[in-house]
């Protein structure tokens, strides 16, 4: 029997990971987004290897996949898999940290700079009315000289920090509670050890950590309430570190100016019927499909990277 890979998430066409990994003679299964358990089960069975983006990939898959030998998330968050299942059958669990770090937080300041400048309002008037004159709807705000405040330090995080302090000349804080004073102050940040503290002096705030169970919800009620009424959130890591019901209720009653939001603990959305619904319409609300990393740069170099890490399981078996 031949390299089995099963790869889930259909709908994130990887055109170029499918190909070189059937001309490098795998066997490639391609499942659907929110395939069930059963299913992904049965066809993980005889799995070599499993390629995973967004659906879990839960202990029952793992303990049942026989001849597994790793497990390969073709993008960052691993928190879709159980990793004490895979570790407990010493399965190889790896992710693709690098080869979006930069297109993510460019993706993050777009909304950054997007809401400060009102460009997704000012577009739809100017669409559908061919005009408009500077009244104090229209009243933007510089980035310069602003607060930016980042939730997380990482590759995203230090990436931003650079955009909106070297780039922009914002004033940039962090809370990290795993770097410290002097590596945050490498990367041009000034690190706050009270999340409280960081967010009631910023001005825009962007959430670049892991999901955990430390970090889940990380950012709720009593959050929302010290920042300013002024203050925008941008979320482009994962959409459970905030609490969405808090959110959407802080921006409804004006409790703070506006988000802009890429990830939703619950994919996809729907302007009815979801607890994001009614966010949808509102010009102080950017909101994308999980689409931060999604460029054909990034791209290339995800394919590159998996076709690597393919090759490196397939030579350890």
């Amino acid at each position: 029997m031949g390299f089995k890979i099963v790869r889930t998430d259909r709908e994130f066409e990887c055109a170029t990971i499918d190909r070189v990994l059937r001309e490098r003679g795998a066997e490639l299964t391609v499942l659907a987004d929110g395939i069930d358990e059963d299913t992904l089960a049965e066809a993980a069975a005889d799995a070599d290897l499993i390629l995973m983006c967004y659906t879990p990939i839960t202990a029952r898959v793992i303990d049942g996949a026989k001849r597994l030998k790793g497990i390969v998330k073709y993008g960052v968050g691993i928190d879709a898999i159980d990793i004490g299942a895979a570790m407990a059958r010493r399965i190889p669990v790896v992710n693709v940290p690098d080869y979006g770090e930069e297109t993510v937080a460019e993706h993050a300041f777009a909304m950054l700079i997007a809401l400060a400048k009102k460009l997704m309002p000012l577009h739809g008037a100017m669409q559908t009315d061919g005009w408009v004159w500077p009244t104090e709807r229209w009243m933007a705000t510089d980035i310069a000289e602003k607060t930016v405040g980042l939730v997380g330090l990482g590759r995203i995080g230090a990436s931003m920090a650079r955009m909106a302090g070297a780039g922009f000349r914002a004033r940039v804080i962090g809370f990290d509670p795993f770097m410290s004073v002097e590596d945050m102050a490498q990367a041009g940040v000034e690190k706050r050890d009270n999340l409280h503290e960081m967010l009631a002096e910023s001005d825009f705030v962007s959430v670049h950590c892991v999901l955990n169970n430390a970090t889940r919800h990380l950012i709720g009620k009593a959050e929302f309430a010290v920042m300013k009424p002024t203050a925008a959130l941008i979320n482009v890591s994962r959409g459970a570190i905030v609490d969405e019901q808090a959110l959407v209720e802080s921006i409804v009653s004006g409790q703070i100016a506006g988000a802009g939001l890429d990830v939703f603990s619950r994919e996809p959305l729907s302007t009815t019927g979801h607890m994001m619904s009614p966010l949808y319409g509102r010009d102080n609300v950017i909101l994308t499909p999980h689409f931060a990393f999604y460029t054909d740069d990034a791209m290339r170099r995800l394919c590159l990277i998996v076709g690597v890490l393919r090759c490196e399981c397939n030579r350890s078996v």
